[in-house]
């Protein structure tokens, strides 16, 4: 891919003023404190003039008090060379520290407006010998937030920036984060989350930091300020997407231009692939030359010394890698096209629309086509008409989590590229040369076992392990944690919640069919249980419930003899609680709390717990009825969506622990819980993406290149294995997000082992096969 021009730099940013703790972390980092002028990337497209306001350009003799740090230390430095050109050094102490930042606020609010496009500018320097993944955020006076990341490449400098206002952020294209709307040198943060659209007007913070890294960063910064921005292209989004799926805009490392390449490039992989497990393993992938454990002929947990452990069937130690959803489901894009009649959705049925295969759309509609979105249809190059070979890989979403339209058709240029590459001798015979190529990838590539999400034919080849994983959807009543980001929560009090579980576990288990290679099973998936951070976002839920009736919530009606169980008196709760309610028929009837104590605190705690409880009991108790023989590892959650209450119900039922946990290593600082629990525990997902790759939005963590990718796994990995609580990581995903955005939500990720055209990423591969081949003598060596 031709990157954005990132200068170099050849100990060009260690400076003779710098603080001594700075000079000293700089020339670990390799870096000499050899004075040289900060020579920031030169670009035309943006002139002084178009200067809106400086922020700060840190020439002043002291910092400004409007500067505040969290866990870093900064200091100006002052060039030998430009003596009246001054930067902000920065140290994030973020090996100690989860979160380590720096914000500017402001005394007033600030006014930024104006009717021309703008942005915020900056200049970064990275001294240091590995990139940093940094985060950047503009707040406005009504709360509203803009958040964005980038990566800062190894030993560089350049001109990034956050577009505050333009075409781009008033476009709602169906992807995550879009290409640049202009050309630059400059490279543009990536959209992460919060308002595309603040007020301008009202500017009260802008923020940087960093988060879940290993070891201190340091950062030289200079020149924030707002500029006016070049003129967008208007056709920015028009032809982005070539035949085969990729950038078409960008030449990069495995770019695929004929069927000839990838044909040649599957068979030659196919020559080299290895069809056995690594040496020392055994047959389902544990430790054959490590102690032997009781065999059970399931997969189990146990606690050997000090670390728990999974146990394979044959009683081996086991230790689960892998790469989760291994399946074509999220491999299709929304093409800007609908008919006038669409499928009806199953009521019945126990499958989310995100995880639906194709679902093509009938023949008898297809005349009605039309363009739905003409954004999404001009994106690409060439669609293949329906009657044409690859028109068989064409489908449809009923609804979708966001994006440019509610529904329409989809393609999937990953599928398209399997047939091209294996050609298809049979009905979709390319689907057993990619399953057979799959499973030998995995055992090449040393992983124990798959992650979750993967294709149910994968169940009875008896090759790998596998979870199993299953949804509860249904039409039971629901509660509110006031931040449902996928969907609200189920009503586990609700008789039909428990009837949807058994529907769902019974379809799981009849396709596990008792396989022992089946380690375990999800269920259900980051659910927004609450976050700490205030009283509203941990106990969401029990607020929210509370001030509902009870005669149309279970939940409430649950919460209400919690209550009457524990003060009897309604003048007793009041009393706690320092309110004034009638009786319990008002406390039944809804109940709006906006100020809390601690003792409401304390009963918010109780009741968050047991409904917590009540959840995963069901699920529990199902899997129990249902598959006796297989663990049940719990519901994954999300760093931003869990509490103490809720982790504490799910330990009193699952027998593994999961999180899926989006940064670039398992920071101690936050994993502190672990001894409270005690309990097994993995990794749901995790992964990196680079901006290499033609891809337009590396992921949620950011490397800047391939073999960047590579070293941050290995590190991920080495603080997994070395965890004595985790008995397995899983990476998200096996394949790469579509480039124009996954049909359901519009994630548009660098994250796969393998590229749309299935390419396999080489210092990925490397660095996983590495980490594998020496896993277990890492985690066990020291058994006998």
């Amino acid at each position: 891919m031709d990157l954005p021009q990132i200068g170099r730099l050849s100990n060009l940013y260690c400076r003779t003023a710098v603080s001594s703790s700075v000079i000293a972390a700089l020339l670990l980092s390799g870096c000499a404190p050899e004075p040289k002028s900060f020579q920031p990337t030169n670009n035309a497209d943006v002139e002084v003039s178009n200067l809106v306001v400086t922020v700060d350009d840190f020439n002043a003799s002291d910092l400004s008090s409007n500067w505040q740090l969290n866990y870093a230390d900064a200091e100006l430095t002052t060039d030998q060379q430009q003596t009246n050109n001054r930067q902000l050094a920065i140290t994030l102490q973020s090996a100690m520290h989860k979160e380590a930042g720096f914000s500017w606020l402001p005394k007033q609010p600030q006014d930024w407006s104006g009717e021309a496009n703008r942005a915020l500018y900056m200049h970064i320097a990275n001294p240091q010998s590995r990139s940093v993944h940094i985060f950047g955020q503009v707040r406005d006076a009504n709360g509203g937030v803009h958040t964005r990341s980038i990566a800062i490449p190894a030993q560089s400098d350049g001109r990034y920036y956050i577009e505050l206002q333009g075409q781009d952020l008033a476009t709602e294209s169906g992807i995550r984060s879009n290409p640049p709307s202009w050309p630059s040198d400059d490279v543009a943060f990536i959209w992460r989350w919060g308002q595309k659209q603040l007020d301008l007007s009202q500017i009260t913070e802008v923020r940087f930091w960093v988060q879940g890294i290993p070891g201190d960063r340091q950062l030289l910064i200079d020149d924030i300020e707002v500029l006016l921005t070049p003129q967008a292209d208007p056709d920015y989004l028009v032809g982005i997407i070539d035949r085969y799926g990729q950038n078409a805009k960008r030449e990069f490392d495995g770019k695929i231009h004929s069927d000839a390449q990838l044909v040649e490039l599957a068979q030659a992989e196919r020559a080299a692939l290895r069809t056995t497990p690594l040496e020392g393993r055994s047959r389902f992938g544990g430790w054959a030359a490590g102690p032997k454990l009781k065999a059970t002929g399931y997969f189990r947990t146990e606690k050997v010394g000090d670390k728990w452990a999974l146990v394979d069937p044959d009683g081996h130690l086991f230790f689960s890698t892998g790469i989760a959803n291994v399946r074509l489901a999220n491999t299709s894009t929304i093409t800007g096209y609908d008919f006038d009649r669409s499928s009806i959705e199953d009521a019945q049925g126990v499958t989310p629309e995100d995880s639906l295969g194709l679902n093509p759309v009938p023949p008898a509609i297809r005349h009605t086509r039309y363009e739905s979105s003409a954004i999404r249809s001009q994106m690409f190059e060439s669609l293949p008409s329906y009657d044409d070979p690859l028109g068989d890989h064409f489908g449809y979403r009923r609804s979708v989590h966001s994006g440019a339209v509610e529904k329409g058709e989809t393609y999937s240029f990953y599928r398209a590229n399997l047939e091209r590459k294996y050609g298809e001798t049979s009905p979709e015979s390319f689907m057993d040369d990619w399953r057979e190529v799959t499973v030998n990838r995995m055992l090449d590539w040393g992983f124990t076992s798959f992650g979750n999400w993967i294709d149910p034919s994968f169940y009875q080849l008896n090759k790998i392990p596998y979870f199993a994983n299953g949804w509860i959807i249904g039409d039971f009543k629901t509660v509110s944690s006031g931040n449902d980001y996928w969907s609200p929560l189920p009503d586990p009090f609700d008789p039909l919640f428990a009837e949807r579980a058994k529907a769902t576990i019974e379809v799981v288990a009849a396709e596990v069919q008792n396989n022992p290679w089946c380690v375990g099973v999800f269920i259900d998936n980051e659910k927004s249980w609450g976050a700490m951070g205030s009283v509203d976002s941990q106990f969401g839920i029990v607020i929210n419930t509370l001030s509902r009736a009870a005669d149309e919530s279970p939940t409430k009606a649950e919460f209400v003899k919690l209550m009457k169980n524990k003060y009897g008196a309604i003048s007793q709760l009041n009393g706690s609680w320092q309110i004034n309610l009638a009786s319990w028929d008002d406390f039944a009837n809804g109940v709006e709390l906006t100020e809390f104590n601690a003792a409401q605190e304390q009963d918010f705690s109780l009741m968050l717990e047991h409904y917590a409880s009540a959840y995963f009991a069901v699920v529990a108790d199902t899997l129990a009825d249902y598959m006796p023989n297989h663990m049940y590892m719990g519901v994954r959650f999300a760093d931003w969506g869990m509490t103490p209450e809720i982790r504490r119900a799910a330990a009193k039922h699952v027998d593994v622990m999961s999180y899926n946990y989006y940064k670039e290593v398992l920071h101690p600082d936050h994993w502190t819980f672990l001894d409270e629990l005690d309990m097994p525990s993995i990794i749901g997902e995790f992964h990196m993406g680079g901006m290499d790759a033609g891809v337009f939005n590396p992921g949620l963590v950011h490397a800047w290149s391939q073999h960047d990718r590579g070293q941050m796994f290995a590190d991920y990995m080495n603080t997994v294995i070395d965890n004595p609580y985790f008995v397995g990581a899983h990476w998200f995903q096996y394949t790469d997000s579509p480039v124009s955005g996954r049909a359901y939500d519009g994630e548009n990720y660098n994250v796969g082992f393998v590229s749309v055209t299935d390419t396999p990423y080489k210092p990925l591969v490397d660095a996983a096969r590495a980490v594998n081949e020496t896993l277990y003598q890492q985690r066990f060596g020291e058994l006998k």
